[in-house]
């Protein structure tokens, strides 16, 4: 999976160094990863457009949760992410579903992440323009998180999506959490969107050669920046019954901070101590060539190995 996400890194280099459009990435997180037509329908909203991408989506039955990947031009993305949120919303039903992942809406958490030729302010400008006509149109409530939050307790994408969709209704009658868009209340069906831009994020998860969620969560808690572990390292066990066994899903918001032999070999260290060794590694969606390169180098033992030594690197040029 790792090898994939690299051909994929490669491909958006390919895709985007022809000329000086300019080029946001989105990558959407929709709450179904069970229903083959209903995540074929909502991929398809990134398929044959001008100006959009479609690299990577990926879904799993124990998260139930699908991630879109695509890259394009910020207003054919735009069309694409809002033509996707309501094929979730027409499709997704909250009400009957079930999973390992938090989530507060069928369409739960859309971020844009500017690749090239836009800057930090210009893809939160384009999440705030998606998030308002999202709620209109969908009558939809939509929270602003990350760099586009309105306020500093609604940045961290943990704290928005706390108390998930049956909690929606009552933590929307506080006023510190109405909606940034939309209305004061859930939607019936597809709860509430969470809208932003952010940096690059790598969803990398770690599958324990073990089926007792109390290590795996146990060892999420070591591992979180939050718990004093990694820097810019989210984490939390999760059992994944398809397969019998648990797992540390983990999101690395920052590589250049925490690297992905890092967050690795915290959870094999922990691990240890319950006497429990690591079955494989999962990447969902895509890596960065960068992250690739500084794993590669730590296991290999590499001195003085960065990108310039990658052959596909100069075939670029």
């Amino acid at each position: 999976m790792l090898l994939s996400g690299f051909c994929e890194s490669f491909a958006i280099f390919v895709i985007i160094s022809d000329d000086m459009r300019k080029i946001v990435e989105c990558v959407p997180n929709f709450s179904e990863g069970r229903d083959r037509e209903k995540i074929e329908r909502i991929a398809g909203s990134f398929r044959g457009r001008d100006g959009v991408r479609l690299l990577d989506y990926s879904a799993d039955r124990d998260h139930n949760r699908m991630v879109v990947t695509a890259v394009g031009e910020p207003d054919a993305m735009k069309a694409a992410v809002l033509d996707a949120i309501g094929v979730a919303i027409e499709t997704i039903d909250l009400t009957s579903h079930s999973g390992g992942h938090p989530r507060i809406g069928a369409a739960d958490v859309v971020p844009f992440i500017p690749v090239r030729g836009m800057t930090m302010d210009e893809a939160v400008e384009l999440s705030r323009e998606v998030a308002r006509e999202a709620a209109d149109r969908f009558d939809l409530p939509v929270y602003l998180y990350e760099r586009s939050a309105t306020a500093p307790h609604r940045e961290n994408l943990a704290d928005v999506r706390r108390g998930q969709f049956e909690g929606l209704a009552v933590k929307m009658a506080s006023p510190e959490w109405k909606p940034d868009f939309g209305p004061d209340r859930p939607h019936p069906t597809a709860g509430a969107s969470v809208i932003g831009a952010r940096q690059f994020l790598i969803a990398y998860n770690v599958n324990l050669n073990t089926d007792r969620l109390d290590i795996a969560k146990a060892i999420a808690r070591k591992v979180r920046y939050s718990g004093g572990g990694l820097r810019c390292c989210k984490a939390m066990g999760v059992y994944l019954a398809e397969k019998g066994i648990a797992q540390v899903s983990m999101n690395l918001t920052d590589y250049t901070q925490t690297a992905v032999y890092q967050a690795q070999e915290m959870v094999r260290m922990e691990a240890a101590r319950y006497g429990v060794t690591i079955a494989g590694g999962e990447l969902i969606g895509l890596m960065p060539l960068g992250a690739l390169v500084d794993t590669a180098a730590y296991y290999l033992d590499l001195d003085d190995f960065d990108q310039s030594r990658i052959l596909e690197s100069h075939m670029m040029e």
